[in-house]
């Protein structure tokens, strides 16, 4: 489960783009927190903070308390030329709210993999899987299994066993995650045998 992070931040007096600008030459980045039948808050935290939080990779799926509110981060912009964070956007929740969250996928068990063994490729459709689940129980990584994989074979949502209480936020179909596919010499080296074992085929034909 992700660990709740902290993030300090001030209440914004001013709004507009003159006044953003002069918080961003102060080492702050402007945001929001808005949501749960609230008003919206304006504030501005530490762009330090923020990327050390940032530089975590989970700060995206974490519960984030910032001026003493419960957050989850739902959008951060970045300014096109320096890469920095311009605006970030915080959604109010309860302790255990349903929380929409976007979960990295780590793949294990490659070793295990006969497909991969022959020479198979991992073809990742999907780096990150989007869950429905408890606030309180984000899970860090959705761990799926590579043991006994084929070439040819490919990972649907169907065969991933999720965290208790964690649900698809895609329901509607069974979406492959991930595939084992033949590299091209494989899929060269098994044509030509095909194509010799016709050829013996043909020559015994003729035979008879």
């Amino acid at each position: 489960m992700s660990d709740m992070l902290e993030l300090s931040a001030e209440t914004r007096d001013r709004v507009g783009k003159g006044a953003s600008r002069a918080l961003r030459r102060e080492g702050r980045v402007p945001a929001v927190i808005y949501g749960n039948n609230q008003e919206p808050t304006g504030i501005h935290v530490s762009e330090r903070e923020l990327m050390k939080l940032l530089m975590t990779g989970h700060f995206m799926n974490s519960v984030v308390m910032v001026a003493g509110e419960r957050t989850l981060p739902k959008d951060v912009a970045f300014d096109v030329v320096s890469d920095r964070p311009i605006h970030v956007d915080f959604l109010r929740i309860g302790e255990h709210s349903s929380v929409h969250v976007n979960v990295p996928i780590l793949f294990v068990d490659e070793e295990q993999s006969p497909g991969i063994k022959r020479g198979g490729v991992l073809n990742i459709v999907r780096h990150e899987l989007e869950l429905i689940c408890d606030a309180a129980e984000i899970p860090d990584d959705i761990t799926i299994s590579l043991a006994g994989v084929e070439v040819g074979d490919s990972i649907h949502i169907s065969a991933v066993t999720l965290p208790s209480g964690a649900k698809s936020a895609i329901t509607d179909r069974d979406f492959t995650i991930a595939t084992v596919v033949a590299p091209s010499a494989l899929k060269s080296s098994e044509g030509d045998a095909q194509t010799e074992a016709g050829g013996d085929e043909a020559t015994a034909a003729e035979g008879e």
